[in-house]
């Protein structure tokens, strides 16, 4: 485990860069407005209104039969969605993750109600650091609700201040995949960045993890937001390492706020109540 993450912790090495003033370029990116662009072409427009609908009407039964499938699936068909129940924690069953498939005929086994929660420490190379807090809700195996919070401080050299940028995200989240060790699902929200910039948007995102044998784990995922027209995405991955309801985790993080990137080691724990 431990030449696990000292090669995790190597190769994030390589990615974190000196930063200089990025907090202050994405609070003044994010403030400014940008025109929209009103310039329309004038062309042609005999029955183009009409052939687009066609076409619209023609494919809009097949694009939602599809869209329902890959976002939500059937239920029906896929045992995985409509068999596998919520545990109260992973490895709760020897070698199960999020989810595992009760004995048939086994009509007492519940869905759990779990709350997970997970802090970890940003450190980005030179004056950037910050903390991730990741708050998650889970009612029952079929969706559950996700909140992040992003506090990013950027040391002024030479002046002894900080600047600080705070990024939430506020998500519905659902998995598509429901696997005894692993998942992948979506999560859709708004994001808001505050710290002065106060603006919000809307948010989407994947998320995925698979579990290994030995108590260990594997997280990536990614949420994406545009706010005042500015990019405001985050990234993750993760190696974990659990025990029984409780987890340490190693990874890298990387944002791209309004134009300036920031990459972060990361190292952080968590519970599962």
């Amino acid at each position: 485990m431990k030449k696990t993450l000292l090669a995790v912790a190597l190769c994030c090495l390589p990615y974190l860069m000196v930063a200089q003033n990025k907090i202050e370029t994405s609070k003044e990116t994010l403030n400014s407005s940008k025109s929209d662009d009103d310039d329309n072409d004038s062309g042609n427009e005999i029955d183009e209104e009409s052939i687009e609908g066609t076409l619209f009407f023609a494919f809009v039964d097949y694009v939602l039969m599809v869209g329902y499938w890959g976002a939500v699936g059937y239920y029906d068909e896929e045992p995985h969605l409509s068999r596998n129940v919520l545990t109260h924690h992973p490895y709760q069953y020897t070698e199960t993750g999020n989810y595992y498939r009760p004995f048939e005929g086994d009509s007492l086994v519940k869905d759990a109600f779990r709350f997970d929660v997970k802090n970890k420490f940003l450190y980005g190379y030179g004056a950037l650091y910050g903390n991730h807090l990741e708050a998650k809700i889970r009612p029952w195996r079929y969706f559950y609700f996700t909140t992040d919070y992003y506090q990013i401080l950027e040391k002024q050299i030479g002046e002894n201040t900080h600047d600080n940028l705070s990024v939430f995200y506020f998500n519905f989240a659902y998995d598509r995949i429901r696997l005894e060790r692993f998942n992948l699902g979506w999560t859709l929200g708004a994001g808001f960045v505050g710290s002065g910039v106060n603006r919000a948007g809307i948010s989407y995102g994947l998320n995925a993890e698979y579990f290994f044998k030995k108590r260990i784990s594997l997280a990536a995922g990614a949420t994406f937001s545009h706010i005042n027209k500015e990019r405001v995405h985050a990234y993750e991955a993760e190696i974990k390492r659990h025990s029984k309801n409780f987890f340490l985790s190693l990874g890298f993080e990387h944002l791209e706020i309004a134009g300036p990137n920031y990459n972060f080691v990361s190292l952080g724990a968590g519970f599962y109540f």
